[in-house]
């Protein structure tokens, strides 16, 4: 049995470091589209990071979770549909199309929002034509929150505490995405940063907001129609 479940935590641990590596990957070429529009120039630094004097909640006891159907930051006026998503091919996380550039992938192979662990948000900062979902996602700031309405109807509210645009030449998988505090319920946006570079068809940098779970609720029932 010690055996068998040994080899559980090698997979695991064998799966999230291909993930990680897909991560960093998918940047590349899946999250920036062609760098037509001009997208946030967050630069290549190593975080906005948690300014000082920014009062943060308690965290929330981990809830028992449940796939998110919506995403929302009221402070960057961030509202969309959410639909889970896996690995492609290369073991990147396969992000929706860009005919869905409005709609956030959820890495349905980890945890889901609300529950402990950390759960992977991504969304495309821009499309060949125009902004994407997470376009402003690099202004987003300490202290402002994140709403995640799941299938049960619950809403996880997170606090984010911390931005970081981590440089390609300098890139941290583990220190990107990896639990900040053990047992927490925590969330990730990731999208892409920097600039685009025609070159490389890439951008410089990928922006990693963190938030933490602080409180939910049940989603206010939906107003009936005018007859």
């Amino acid at each position: 049995m010690s055996s068998a479940r040994g080899s559980g935590r090698l997979v695991t641990g064998l799966a999230w470091a291909v993930l990680l590596l897909g991560l960093w990957l998918w940047g590349r070429d899946a999250t920036g589209g062609t760098g037509s529009t001009s997208a946030p120039t967050t630069g290549d630094i190593a975080a906005v990071g948690r300014p000082l004097g920014v009062p943060l909640p308690p965290a929330h006891d981990p809830l028992k979770g449940a796939e998110p159907r919506r995403v929302e930051i009221p402070a960057l006026g961030i509202a969309a549909p959410v639909v889970p998503r896996g690995l492609d091919g290369d073991g990147a996380v396969d992000p929706p199309p860009y005919a869905q550039a409005g709609t956030v992938g959820w890495f349905g192979g980890g945890s889901r929002p609300g529950e402990a662990g950390t759960a992977l948000l991504v969304g495309h900062v821009d499309t060949r034509s125009k902004p994407a979902v997470f376009y402003g996602l690099s202004a987003a700031r300490p202290g402002q929150h994140v709403e995640v309405t799941g299938a049960d109807g619950t809403v996880a509210e997170f606090t984010i505490d911390d931005v970081q645009v981590f440089p390609r030449t300098h890139f941290d998988a583990a220190k990107a995405y990896g639990p900040r505090r053990r047992g927490r319920a925590e969330l990730r946006l990731i999208t892409c940063g920097g600039t685009y570079d025609r070159t490389t068809k890439a951008y410089t940098a990928n922006v990693v907001v963190s938030a933490y779970l602080t409180d939910a609720r049940d989603a206010a029932p939906s107003k009936p129609s005018d007859p």
